[in-house]
């Protein structure tokens, strides 16, 4: 069944820590069945708090979500999200 990785980003703290992200997040992908799905485009909040961007990868499964998220190359891209930004993560399994 598909998963989603969805990224919610709340604020954004350093924007060249964030654009060091942004290149070389790519990278992470290879050997990984990804298919990005959303990438931070045109939205509107509708109830909720605002948030300043989405992304939404989706993989086969979610134990191979899961297998990128934890992979050293996504681990080692993501200190930099961490120290860029405020963000939300959550791994979702799809509908069948």
């Amino acid at each position: 069944m598909v998963a989603y990785v969805i990224l919610s980003r709340e604020r954004v703290r350093d924007t060249d820590t964030l654009a060091a992200y942004t290149a070389g997040v790519l990278a992470t992908f290879h050997g990984h069945a990804v298919t990005p799905r959303i990438v931070f485009g045109r939205q509107e909040v509708r109830e909720g708090p605002a948030v300043d961007g989405i992304a939404m990868l989706e993989f086969p499964t979610f134990d191979e979500a899961r297998a990128w998220y934890d992979s050293p190359a996504y681990q080692e891209a993501a200190q930099y999200r961490f120290r860029a930004a405020d963000f939300r993560c959550v791994i979702v399994e799809g509908l069948p």
